[in-house]
C-alpha cells in the first residue's frame, strides 16, 4: 500500500476557524492528514494554508452543510483524495438570530428555528450520511457530533435560547440513533461539548481556548475500539442527557 492509504484521514465541518480549526489543527498534530471543511472559499483555502504551514496535512473540501449536492461533492472529493475517511467530526453549526425575542420560546421565531436545525441538525444528518461509505472503507472509523450542554435537559444551562438549544437537543437524540443503528459495525458514534469557549461564536467572553474545547472532540475522534458509543461527553466526563 502507497502512503497515501497509510495515512488516516480526518474530516472537521466548519474548520475554517474557532474550534473546528483547532480540533484540525490537533488531529493534524496526531498525524492525520486533515480536510478541512468549509463553506467560504477564501477563509478554508487561508485554514489550509495556516494548517501547512504548521508543517502537517491538510487539503480543503468546499462544503455547505445545508445542501445534499455539496454534501454529496465533498463525498467525492474525500474519496478521490483519500480513498477512505477514518473521522468525521460534525463540528458546524449556528446559534441563530437572537433579536427582537427571536429565541424566546413566547415569541419564538420558527423561520429561526428552522435555519439553526437545518444546520445543527439536518446537516449532520447530511453529511454522516454522505460519508459513511467512506467511513465503513476505514478499520477504525469514528464519528463525533460537537453539541453543546446547552442541550442537556438535565443541566438547563446558558441563556434561554429555544432555537439553539433544542437542536443540540436534537443532535444528541440523533446521535444515539446512529450509535443503536452502527452497534453491530466498527463506526463508534459519540457527542461532546467543547464548553463555554471564547470564539467569534460566543464574541471571545468565554473563559475557554479553542485548544482546550477541541480536546474533547480529539479524545472521541480517536478512542480504542472498545470506546464508548452512542455517549455525550466533556472533559470532566459524562454529560446528563
Amino acid at each position: 500500500m502507497g502512503l497515501v492509504n497509510d495515512t488516516k484521514t480526518a474530516l472537521v465541518t466548519g474548520a475554517n476557524k474557532g474550534i473546528g480549526f483547532a480540533i484540525a489543527h490537533g488531529l493534524a498534530a496526531l498525524g492525520f492528514t486533515v480536510a478541512v471543511g468549509a463553506r467560504d472559499d477564501v477563509r478554508r483555502a487561508e485554514a489550509v494554508e495556516r494548517l501547512r504551514a504548521s508543517g502537517v496535512d491538510a487539503f480543503g473540501v468546499a462544503l455547505d452543510v445545508t445542501s445534499d449536492d455539496s454534501a454529496a461533492a465533498a463525498a467525492a472529493t474525500v474519496a478521490r483524495t483519500a480513498g477512505r475517511l477514518d473521522v468525521l467530526v460534525n463540528n458546524a453549526g449556528i446559534a441563530g438570530r437572537l433579536d427582537g425575542g427571536a429565541q424566546d420560546p413566547t415569541t419564538l421565531d420558527l423561520d429561526v428555528v428552522r435555519t439553526v436545525l437545518d444546520t445543527n441538525v439536518l446537516g449532520v444528518v447530511r453529511v454522516t450520511n454522505a460519508m459513511l461509505p467512506l467511513l465503513r472503507r476505514a478499520d477504525s472509523p469514528r464519528v463525533v457530533n460537537v453539541s453543546s450542554n446547552m442541550g442537556s435537559l438535565t443541566l438547563r444551562t446558558g441563556p434561554v435560547m429555544a432555537a439553539y438549544a433544542p437542536s443540540k437537543s436534537m443532535l444528541n437524540s440523533v446521535t444515539v440513533q446512529y450509535a443503536r443503528r452502527l452497534a453491530d459495525t466498527n463506526v463508534i458514534v459519540n457527542a461532546c461539548c467543547p464548553g463555554y469557549v471564547a470564539t467569534d461564536f460566543t464574541g471571545f467572553n468565554a473563559p475557554r481556548t479553542a485548544e482546550q474545547g477541541a480536546a474533547i472532540a480529539i479524545r472521541l475522534a480517536t478512542l480504542p475500539d472498545d470506546g464508548p458509543r452512542g455517549g455525550f461527553f466533556d472533559d470532566e466526563g459524562v454529560v446528563p442527557w
